[in-house]
């Protein structure tokens, strides 16, 4: 699967600024809700963790079609963050900054991965 200078999951800046929103989202949880730990909290975190899990489990597959399968189970789990991250929002549980600072990461993660998502499938 490598491409270019590309020689592990770990140099795609997709994979990159996905962890990096792992981190985010879960500074921002940490100020809602006990209540909410196991419920909209726990979901916020795990589609955030899926998003770069899932670019990299996709990397390791054993075909790019399959890498492709992952890549769009990443941008499933980004738009299911996006959903919740609208509904912590309508719910009052994240402030304005916030709620901006994860949408413009989720935008661009987005494009990224649509557009990596492309440039295989054109080469498979």
């Amino acid at each position: 699967m490598e491409q270019g200078n590309i020689r592990s999951y770990k140099d795609l800046i997709v994979w990159q600024k996905g962890v990096k929103l792992v981190g985010e989202v879960y500074a921002l949880t940490t100020g809602f809700p006990r209540e909410e730990q196991f419920g909209l909290t726990n979901q916020i975190r795990r589609a955030s963790v899926s998003i770069p899990a899932n670019i990299a489990e996709g990397w390791g597959r054993d075909s790019t079609k399959n890498y492709i399968q992952f890549l769009r189970m990443a941008r499933g789990s980004l738009f299911e963050l996006e959903t919740l991250f609208v509904i912590a929002n309508d719910l009052e549980l994240i402030d304005s900054k916030g709620k901006m600072s994860v949408s413009s990461r989720i935008e661009e993660i987005g494009k990224m991965l649509n557009k990596l998502i492309v440039k295989l499938d054109t080469v498979n």
